[in-house]
């Protein structure tokens, strides 16, 4: 838990407009998941611009940069997660497909709140 506490302050800092930004790794939700429970309570829809963060409140926005191909999406936190070390969120299909990060599956991000 300490060393998750650790990654996580080491990869945020603040941005110049006073807003938050942490680098890592995002993934994405398999279709398996597709109409779960998610840590809110809504269930989990593949083509809803929602995603999974450790600590973030539910219902933060977060602005998601593919820094691969510079595409960004919005998305809405619901959920817990990752939960694979150097990984910082996970995506829904919809929003790891504004990105094209589905034929990689993982690809590097920057994240804005």
């Amino acid at each position: 838990m300490l060393a998750t506490i650790l990654l996580l302050s080491s990869c945020a800092s603040i941005s110049h407009n006073g807003g938050r930004s942490e680098k890592g790794l995002a993934s994405y939700y398999a279709n398996k998941f597709n109409g779960r429970k998610t840590a809110s309570g809504e269930r989990y829809s593949h083509s809803k611009l929602t995603a999974a963060h450790r600590t973030l409140p539910f219902g933060t926005i977060v602005k998601v940069e593919n820094l691969k191909n510079g595409k960004t999406v919005k998305v809405r936190i619901n959920d817990r997660g990752p939960f694979v070390s150097g990984r910082v969120i996970d995506l829904s299909k919809k929003a790891a497909r504004k990105i094209n990060m589905i034929q990689e599956g993982i690809v590097p991000v920057r994240l804005k709140y």
